[in-house]
């Protein structure tokens, strides 16, 4: 071998270096500086004397810190729960629609995937005008109907503030979750389809017995990224809610509060410490519950 040809064959290793500098310096550098940061005391921006786990010690065991978290938590398992329920329901009847190639299918497609197109933030300020409680859309339109006992603040009662964001986020992410679906349907021979027809599957137990176990790794991957979506909400939250989570945190959200301690938003202080540690726990659960979901999804792969 020549040395133009070593010059090459080493030169080629050289190619994914860009993306593993970025890769380094936007996801392995801030999770190593929030693993670091969180076993330090804090004043302010002024790095203090090493405390171990005392950090995540005060999350869990002082008021009101303590109280906040499980109230998040609360949340992110509420946000996740509705939206495989709704968005990812609604999204696997839309699939199944068009996977029986309707007339118009492309043309849903397109439409129901555009609103992914947009800004989270933008759509957060959009449906917060649409859900203004005095001159909003939807209010306006219950009462132009004759039905204003159904008009409700929607975004200023705690008892259904964070539902109303979280059918916000459904209505956004529902072509996003209906596409997956689809890639599913269309990986299914259609050999095996029509011999369950042949043996008298139809309608609901054709879906039930022979669609979702053939389904499976897509049903898991779409349960996998709304986990992680449903634990990361923040920027929706924010557009709609705001840094507190209001009204009163019924829509605060661990995202939302990591937000709030870390950078003393509202005139509270800064806990660089007690964020990152907020952070770090935030990372571990997700980072957990994705990889036996993954796992599952590896152990039960099916072949056809």
């Amino acid at each position: 071998m020549n040395k133009t040809s070593r010059i090459k064959k080493y030169a080629i290793h050289l190619f994914p270096l860009p993306a593993l500098v970025v890769y380094t310096l936007f996801m392995i550098y801030p999770l190593v500086a929030a693993l670091t940061y969180s076993v330090f005391d804090w004043n302010g921006l002024q790095q203090g004397a090493f405390t171990g786990i005392q950090n995540f010690v005060r999350l869990f065991t002082v008021p009101p810190y303590n109280e906040l978290f499980w109230n998040a938590f609360r949340h992110n398992v509420y946000y996740f729960i509705l939206e495989m329920v709704i968005q990812n329901s609604l999204a696997f009847l839309l699939a199944y629609i068009i996977y029986l190639k309707i007339k118009g299918a492309g043309f849903f497609k397109i439409a129901y995937f555009l609103p992914r197109l947009l800004s989270v933030i933008v759509v957060g300020f959009l449906w917060k005008l649409i859900l203004n409680p005095y001159n909003g859309v939807l209010n306006v339109l219950f009462e132009r109907v004759g039905l204003e006992a159904w008009q409700q603040p929607w975004l200023g009662d705690p008892n259904i503030a964070l539902t109303a964001v979280i059918l916000v986020n459904c209505w956004f992410g529902l072509g996003f979750a209906m596409l997956i679906f689809l890639a599913g349907l269309q990986a299914i021979p259609l050999e095996l389809i029509e011999a369950a027809k042949i043996d008298g599957a139809r309608g609901f137990r054709l879906i039930r017995s022979i669609v979702l176990p053939l389904m499976r790794q897509s049903v898991i991957i779409i349960t996998v990224f709304t986990f992680i979506h449903g634990f990361e909400a923040f920027e929706l939250v924010y557009a709609m809610e705001g840094s507190e989570g209001e009204p009163f945190h019924s829509t605060d959200t661990l995202a939302v509060y990591f937000y709030r301690i870390a950078f003393g938003t509202s005139g509270d202080a800064v806990e660089i410490g007690l964020g990152s540690a907020l952070a770090v726990i935030l990372f571990s659960i997700i980072a957990c519950v994705s990889a036996i979901f993954l796992y599952v999804v590896r152990k039960n792969e099916v072949d056809y």
